[in-house]
């Protein structure tokens, strides 16, 4: 969710953090904050509801001094408290001279900020953030933690539950601050003589490509001289360094108008390098694979746990999977997984799918899986996050950084993950030869070019967008592959323009959403290829016909070369021949860039969908 820059060093902190903030807005906009401990002994905060910008204006009126080489910044996704201005990041305690900036959920901070009131402590805001900045202020003023910031933070840490990234500065120790992760992400970034703390790599990545990412449970000192990782306890604690292989060019617009447009065009390169590696010559070879052939050829049963776009990725990597593999899947969301006690066993992989690695439910589905001694496989865009370090294995998806909020380039990135997933299950369990694992990955290679033509194509679209952007409703219809295609098309829908929006199974249409069809309603429909399988493709044929004679408008997506079904389409997109497992890849970029389009005809910014954060980070 929220998205946290920390900075200290040579520099002025001001401008770097906001130029952090920036970079992480996409994480939350409800409100925006920063903290600047001045060196003199004194500590000054600025914020505002609303967008960064108006921070910015606020900071510009010159009403508040923000002078110091030791700063940090938060922007809000709200969880406790509207966005207003009292419940914005950094909370301070009752002298003002201890600032914190909060991620996540403090699950017993009622239980805490009772005990905080009975003591005569007032709380000015409706946040559980608060509450630590209380706790942290007295753990520093007194008692055996006196004086000291670092094991001040680690005891208040330890008397907190729930899922937290913790970010605090003292005036009475300038140079420094002190940063705590649980179930949330932080990263330290290491540069020349000064030091940066974020949630995300992008927020620091102008000034260096060194990073570490912090392991459960530890707490990071960092100082312009260096950082010091230690678990709660105060024990030395391993963590990892690692290098940013992406520079800053891949976090800009590039002349895009808009990210989400920049990272639609750049889908062919996200599915290129998600396959980049993954072929050796003798068979399919994932990344960090702790799970040996030996141990993939007793799977007996898949699950894949995911949530949202995650979730429609994994339904088409059933199909895939089930088909070279004939193991049995079940696409399962991530929020429901552990509350309905699924049968795991040994022989059970669960294949975690996250585009940050982040995300509240689907961790917690990992360590459910675990605790019942089931096999974890994470397909991952971010490297170093929780998900794949408590798996068995990752498959990265290698998209890069994505900064609009409604996933485009890593849903292709993570549909092409669970392919290559499903050719390794049927490479180490014998049920595909191994020149047909080849055969299917060099087929599987050819979808970045068949991508990109794809998107040479996507004019029409645009023009029909503004067309149909005054339509109350949009329907979405598919069959096979086609089907989760259909659901992601309609939840881009909701999330950019905030249409009702619904996706079909198309054979569902006679068993109550026909009822839903009315004159002039547009119901996008995914046509299957009529020579791959030419018995779906009739079944479709039919499902059109039935929605056009009770009035629909209808817009039809379909296979070059498809004259059959001309005839009853209102509107017509015609795409690349592809393989029938492989349609989704092409079939998906139409629907994005309509939802796009229909977004910015309503006057919406794409970029920032309302109430919605890029990584959901608590339950």
């Amino acid at each position: 969710m929220c998205g946290i820059v920390g900075y200290t060093g040579p520099r002025q902190a001001l401008p770097l953090v906001l130029e952090g903030l920036r970079r992480l807005e996409y994480r939350g906009y409800d409100s925006a904050g920063v903290a600047i401990v001045d060196g003199e002994g004194g500590l000054s905060t600025a914020k505002k509801a609303g967008v960064l910008g108006n921070l910015e204006h606020f900071i510009d009126s010159g009403d508040v001094a923000l002078a110091g080489l030791t700063g940090m910044g938060h922007t809000r996704w709200a969880t406790h408290g509207g966005p207003t201005d009292r419940n914005a990041h950094p909370h301070t305690d009752a002298t003002g001279r201890v600032a914190v900036i909060h991620n996540g959920i403090i699950e017993n901070f009622v239980t805490i900020r009772k005990d905080l009131e009975s003591r005569g402590i007032e709380m000015r805001s409706d946040t559980d953030t608060e509450v630590v900045a209380h706790l942290l202020g007295q753990a520093f003023a007194q008692g055996p933690t006196a004086g000291d910031l670092p094991a001040s933070m680690a005891a208040v840490c330890r008397c907190l539950e729930g899922a937290f990234t913790l970010v605090a500065g003292h005036a009475d120790v300038p140079g420094m601050l002190v940063a705590a992760r649980r179930n949330s992400p932080l990263v330290i970034g290491v540069g020349d003589g000064e030091m940066f703390l974020a949630s995300d790599v992008a927020a620091f990545i102008a000034h260096t490509r060194e990073a570490v990412e912090l392991g459960q449970d530890q707490l990071v000192v960092i100082t312009s001289h260096g950082y010091e990782v230690t678990s709660f306890s105060g024990r030395e604690a391993d963590f990892k360094a690692f290098h940013v292989n992406w520079d800053l060019s891949a976090a800009e617009k590039g002349g895009y108008p808009t990210f989400m447009d920049k990272e639609i065009a750049e889908q062919p390169h996200a599915l290129a390098d998600t396959l980049l590696g993954h072929f050796d010559g003798n068979g399919i070879v994932l990344d960090e694979q702790r799970l040996g052939e030996d141990e993939l050829r007793t799977i007996d049963k898949v699950f894949v746990v995911a949530c949202g776009t995650a979730f429609h990725s994994g339904l088409i990597g059933k199909y895939a999977i089930e088909h070279w593999t004939r193991l049995p899947v079940e696409v399962e969301l991530a929020s429901e997984f552990r509350y309905r006690d699924p049968v795991l066993d040994r022989e059970t992989l669960v294949v975690a799918v996250s585009q940050s690695g982040e995300t509240a439910d689907t961790l917690e589905a990992v360590r459910h899986a675990r605790r019942q001694r089931a096999r974890v496989l994470a397909i991952c865009n971010t490297n170093g996050s929780q998900i794949p370090r408590e798996s068995d294995a990752v498959l990265y998806t290698h998209a890069g950084p994505e900064v609009g909020v409604a996933a485009t380039k890593t849903f292709l990135a993570q549909v092409t993950a669970n392919y290559l997933v499903g050719l390794a299950l049927a490479q180490a369990r014998g049920t595909k030869y191994r020149d047909e694992v080849t055969r299917e990955f060099e087929l599987l290679s050819e979808m970045p070019a068949a991508v990109a033509t794809t998107l040479t194509l996507m004019d029409p679209i645009r023009e029909l967008a503004a067309d149909i952007s005054r339509s109350k409703a949009v329907l979405f219809l598919g069959r096979h592959v086609g089907f989760p295609v259909a659901l992601e098309g309609a939840l881009k829908l909701k999330e950019l323009a905030y249409m009702h929006a619904e996706g079909f199974a198309a054979g569902e249409l006679k068993h109550g959403p026909i009822a839903l069809i009315e004159e002039g309603l547009p119901v996008v429909v995914i046509t299957p290829s009529p020579k791959a399988d030419p018995m779906l493709h009739s079944k479709l044929l039919s499902n059109i016909r039935e929605i056009q004679a009770r009035g629909a408008r209808t817009i039809v997506i379909a296979e070059e070369g498809d004259d059959t079904v001309a005839p009853f389409a209102d509107f017509l997109l015609e795409l690349p021949r592809v393989p029938k497992l492989f349609q989704p890849l092409v079939a998906t970029i139409p629907l994005q860039i309509l939802a796009a389009e229909i977004a910015r005809s309503r006057g919406y910014d794409i970029d920032k969908p309302r109430n919605l954060a890029k990584s959901v980070t608590v339950e």
